[in-house]
């Protein structure tokens, strides 16, 4: 056998076995995928609860103008693009309402955003992370309250 008649015969045989390609980029999907496996999910009627009880708070990743469309009350406006200075008290941007022992529920419009968001708190030491499943689309769809705010437009 010549060298190149072993090499594709081991790539048949790597495939026949369902490896993939090793060099295949990682997709978002697997990415978000990956995030959730590793986070508490939290329906919306029990986030609701445990955020009235005290025991967590709301980081909502969604952009300004999402926010300005209704947010949960008492969440803390830590877009996506931000997060790490907000939630890191090391950084001058520390957001004192992020604590890596409290609680955190992640949220944004459908849940995606706030699963990569929950895992980079557990990266930064947030020892307990859920995510509020379905996001703000499940919120409301439970009939859940939102602050809603006078949108100005440009």
């Amino acid at each position: 056998m010549t060298a190149e008649t072993t090499a594709a015969a081991t790539a048949t045989t790597a495939a026949e076995r369902g490896e993939g390609d090793e060099n295949m980029a990682t997709t978002a999907k697997d990415l978000v995928m990956a995030a959730r496996a590793d986070l508490d999910l939290v329906s919306p009627e029990d986030a609701s609860s445990e955020a009235a009880s005290g025991r967590s708070v709301f980081v909502d990743v969604r952009q300004t103008e999402e926010w300005q469309h209704g947010h949960i009350e008492g969440a803390v406006r830590a877009p996506r693009g931000l997060l790490e200075f907000l939630a890191d008290p090391a950084s001058p941007r520390h957001d004192e309402a992020l604590d890596p022992a409290r609680r955190v529920i992640m949220v944004c419009h459908s849940g995606t955003r706030a699963a990569l968001a929950g895992n980079t708190l557990q990266t930064l030491g947030y020892t307990d992370v859920a995510l509020l499943e379905g996001g703000m689309e499940a919120w409301l769809a439970a009939g859940l309250p939102i602050v809603e705010h006078e949108f100005a437009g440009i």
